[in-house]
């Protein structure tokens, strides 16, 4: 036997399928992950409007970098295993300062939330410019104003008070939005309109994934920490409402993703894919993490009311995610007949669960919200059936030969 040959397919590096999300991508995403469990933290409890505000605020910074590592590397097919990995390994420690930093980001870490996305921001600067060189040979002028130019901001506002240094960090923000969204609608062709599709959906559903998992993390660290029938009652409450969030995604949702995607593709309809891919799911992550917040809140006192930030968290969220998959099935291209039915009551209800939890004990506003998470899926279920039609009858078995 040759062993050269055996050493030599041994240390080849094998070719990575831009279709598929590496598993590098997925070790990122746990940091991210993370980042948006301490957040939620903020939101357990009694939230109000400071502490709501403060975690949209913080979230979407990490959020838009998050959408531009996925934008990134879904453009970039030549990427090889090593390189990904490298830049996934970078993100995460900037990503992993963040999350560090994210609890006291607007007071005393407020330089280190700072540095960390100038950081992530530089490791951007980086890939889209090893993108633009394979694809254009013009200067890469755009691409240092919106990675070169916000990292910059980023780095000079740690150095800054902390009410300047928000100004320059939503400053940053605005920057980068506006900028993409004009890039889509000029130069689609150097950018979201060469997206891989496949990889496009398979990314959004595995984060979807990691992020329901989480609610179900904290929902068994609070069972846990507050053992005893009532909390174990309200634990199993949240695992079915989670549970029934999951399966509405993943067996609804996922299936026309890619479909959906194509569709907007073919119609050149860039602004529908932007809006389904970078914008709408940060919704439906808020709301998932809010509805998390608010089962973790009931569990410690499940025959207690709930406080009214927390029943806003329970009612706002599911009225978000059901909200945003309405949307995004309409953009697919889904007709409205097949979409308000389920949609409108469910958003409806969900929002008259934030009064009706000031008033009933929290075990008793889950309860309700499983039965409409139960009733809605079923609805679905039955149309679905409906659409396929009757199972085609067997066919009869062949003679056997003899």
């Amino acid at each position: 036997m040759d062993k050269s040959s055996d050493s030599g397919a041994l240390t080849h590096e094998v070719a990575r399928d831009p279709r598929r999300v590496h598993w590098m991508e997925l070790f990122f995403d746990l940091v991210f992950v993370a980042f948006v469990g301490q957040l939620a933290r903020g939101i357990h409890g009694d939230p109000g409007w400071a502490e709501f505000g403060t975690y949209v605020l913080l979230f979407f910074p990490a959020w838009w970098a998050w959408v531009n590592i996925v934008s990134v590397v879904n453009l970039l097919p030549g990427l090889s295993s090593r390189a990904l990995g490298i830049a996934m390994l970078a993100a995460m420690a900037a990503a992993s300062v963040m999350a560090a930093a994210a609890p006291g980001a607007f007071g005393e870490r407020a330089w280190a939330f700072s540095l960390a996305n100038a950081a992530i921001r530089v490791v951007l600067l980086v890939l889209w410019l090893y993108q633009h060189r394979g694809n254009s040979v013009e200067t890469p002028w755009r691409i240092w104003i919106y990675n070169g130019g916000t990292a910059v901001l980023w780095f000079i506002a740690a150095f800054l008070p902390l009410h300047v240094a928000v100004v320059l960090w939503a400053t940053a923000i605005v920057v980068e939005v506006g900028m993409m969204v004009v890039s889509a609608r000029l130069w689609p062709d150097r950018g979201i309109g060469g997206i891989n599709i496949e990889h496009a959906s398979e990314r959004l559903g595995l984060f979807v994934i990691i992020v329901l998992g989480e609610s179900i993390f904290t929902i068994v660290t609070e069972v846990s920490d507050d053992w005893g029938p009532g909390p174990g009652l309200v634990g199993a409450l949240g695992f079915l409402i989670v549970a029934f969030l999951g399966w509405a995604f993943f067996q609804y949702g996922t299936g026309t993703i890619t479909a959906g995607l194509e569709r907007l593709q073919a119609r050149s309809d860039f602004a529908g894919i932007l809006q389904t891919t970078l914008f709408l799911p940060f919704l439906l992550v808020l709301g998932v993490t809010a509805i998390a917040g608010s089962i973790a809140t009931a569990i410690p006192a499940p025959y207690e009311h709930l406080p009214l930030g927390s029943g806003i968290s329970l009612g706002g969220g599911l009225a978000l995610f059901y909200g945003c998959n309405a949307i995004v099935s309409l953009r697919y291209g889904q007709p409205l007949r097949a979409v308000l039915p389920w949609a409108v009551p469910t958003v409806v209800i969900a929002v008259l669960l934030i009064p009706v939890s000031a008033v009933v004990p929290g075990a008793v506003v889950l309860v309700l919200a499983a039965i409409v998470l139960l009733l809605v899926t079923a609805y679905v279920e039955i149309q679905r059936r409906r659409r396929r039609g009757p199972a085609p009858a067997a066919a009869p078995p062949a003679p056997l030969s003899r």
